[in-house]
């Protein structure tokens, strides 16, 4: 029995992903439209979490020539990452940046631009695997 589009591991992150950045951006508007409500603090969403599906899906590199750079460790990351938000609180305890929010805002539009495209290729790929394209 062939496996259903949908459970193939990267077109259900891909999907997953998109979804997170649909949510992302409706946060993003919610902090924009209550930049001027007292006490109210900017929110944002957390990536979602792929290793267990990488960790599942990887693959490794082979080496054709011993002078090529290894492909160990491709998901780690010399960067340290931040999680300690930087927001600046007005006196009347409200911590959104009109700045701050439409940065993110067209960070989070190209990012879901980048992620369908990618799902659409992913599908025309298959169509044409399967002689449909």
């Amino acid at each position: 029995m062939p496996m259903p589009i949908t459970d193939i591991p990267i077109l259900s992150m891909l999907r997953e992903r998109m979804e997170w950045h649909q949510e992302r951006q409706r946060v993003l508007a919610e902090n924009v439209a209550n930049a001027d409500t007292p006490n109210y603090q900017a929110r944002d969403l957390a990536p979602p979490d792929f290793s267990n599906e990488l960790s599942v899906a990887s693959l490794s590199l082979d080496r054709t020539d011993p002078n090529h750079i290894a492909g160990d460790g491709i998901g780690d990351s010399p960067f340290a990452s931040e999680t300690d938000p930087h927001y600046e609180v007005q006196p009347r305890g409200n911590s959104v940046s009109h700045e701050d929010e439409m940065m993110k805002v067209a960070s989070n539009q190209m990012d879901f631009e980048t992620v369908a495209s990618l799902y659409t290729r992913s599908l025309a790929l298959i169509k044409l695997a399967v002689g449909e394209g």
